[in-house]
């Protein structure tokens, strides 16, 4: 691997392990300030809203500016919406700005791989890098509880920081550090010898016109993916994936909750451990895998909606533990080589900045709406065990037609999918 690979790697570790030990804060502030329990359930979809919202642009302004400044601006954005959070901003509201951060990192954190990289290190890189996001989830959720629990919590307070009324927010304060640390990462990654994409002339001259241009630029993006015969399959599995994987987050602390009586410290440690599992199949995949055999990893997805309904049946500390970890491996193996493959078709047909983007809107898409229907279950009294037992049955069904869907393609259009894999085999070699 290149040398500016690991100063990537390291950004990211550190930006995500705020990102992610920030929602275990804000849960913790939104449960002390008395909020209603779907507030909780809410930020999921509230950080996913930028996303959505912002995705037509992100992925042009990717390309558009060097990607390690793109990084470097984004990262700002989230110590926006930390301070928001500290001085007294509703904590949803403040996460959302975080969210927006974040959503013009991701085009920039995963766009400039293609542009290092060839092809024949992409599955390897995604292995690194998804094992290193998921080690800073593991670590960001560990980290968010400890800051708020009783070991560490009053040494902050004593220290006795401005504006700070209660462990939620000296963890805030924190976290600010944390994200200063990432942007220093930023300004080092390397400049790539990739061309600039004319969005800069568009941001300089300032029309709305040149902005609002970007909307049919981006539809048609997003339809030449789901029109690719391996671009539909992979992307359509990523979404669901990671649609469902944001989610988890809260529902395991949710569960912890009700099946083993769990505060907000002990079940976070609980989802580090789903995200061990996550690591330790991610990291396989990236040595066992092939880009051409992406899509022999689908059933796995089955498996994985058919194990969350069975979180239902555990109560048991040493039962959870282990059950948890095999989860989330089938979900490393099963992402890597799709964001793999998913890369490589959206970099052949449009360019790494755009089809990151366009990934991303479908995957957040996902996130927003499961985040909402399960805020407005929660508001509805449904259970953590009726939520659970929904998100498993819709991994399971979803995936199933994902499977019949390329099976359908693979007869119908048999010639086509042979010559994408033959070309997802030419490049890894």
């Amino acid at each position: 691997m290149k040398r500016g690979f690991y100063t990537i790697m390291s950004a990211q570790f550190f930006s995500s392990l705020a990102d992610n030990a920030l929602f275990v804060t804000a849960v913790e502030l939104l449960r002390t300030g008395g909020a209603p329990e779907w507030q909780s359930a809410a930020l999921v979809p509230m950080f996913a809203l930028f996303y959505v919202v912002l995705a037509p642009f992100v992925g042009a302004f990717a390309d558009a500016l060097p990607k390690g400044r793109v990084m470097f601006i984004s990262n700002a954005i989230k110590v926006v919406g930390c301070l928001l959070m500290l001085f007294g901003h509703h904590p949803l509201l403040a996460y959302a700005v975080v969210g927006l951060g974040a959503a013009a990192y991701s085009p920039a954190k995963y766009g400039i791989l293609t542009e290092l990289l060839p092809a024949s290190q992409l599955v390897k890189a995604n292995g690194w890098i998804e094992g290193l996001t998921i080690t800073s989830i593991i670590l960001g959720v560990l980290l968010g509880g400890q800051l708020v629990g009783p070991a560490i919590a009053p040494l902050l307070m004593g220290l006795g920081l401005p504006g700070v009324d209660n462990a939620a927010e000296a963890a805030i304060g924190v976290l600010v550090l944390v994200y200063a640390l990432a942007a220093i990462f930023n300004l080092r990654i390397p400049r790539t010898d990739a061309p600039l994409v004319a969005l800069r002339q568009n941001l300089k001259k300032g029309v709305l016109s040149n902005t609002l241009a970007l909307l049919p630029d981006f539809w048609n993006c997003n339809q030449r993916l789901w029109r690719d015969k391996l671009g539909q399959i992979s992307l359509s599995t990523t979404t669901l994936f990671w649609g469902v994987s944001g989610n988890l987050r809260y529902i395991v602390l949710a569960w912890a909750a009700v099946a083993l009586g769990y505060g907000t410290t002990q079940a976070s440690a609980l989802v580090g451990v789903v995200a061990i599992g996550t690591a330790v199949g991610a990291i396989v995949a990236s040595m066992r895998m092939r880009l051409q055999h992406a899509t022999r990893v689908i059933p796995m997805g089955i498996a994985m909606g058919l194990l969350v309904i069975c979180m239902n049946f555990i109560s048991n500390l040493w039962v959870a533990i282990p059950f948890l970890i095999v989860l989330g491996a089938l979900g490393g193996y099963l992402v890597v080589p799709m964001n793999a493959l998913l890369q490589h078709r959206g970099h052949s047909l449009m360019g790494a900045g755009r089809s990151i983007a366009v990934q991303n809107f479908n995957e957040q898409a996902c996130i927003l709406g499961l985040g909402a229907l399960y805020s407005f279950a929660t508001l509805m009294d449904v259970s953590a065990y009726g939520a659970i037992t929904g998100f498993g049955l819709i991994v399971a069904v979803t995936m199933w037609l994902i499977r019949r869907w390329y099976l359908h393609n693979c007869r119908k259009h048999g010639g086509e999918v042979r010559r994408l894999l033959n070309l997802a085999r030419h490049d890894h070699h």
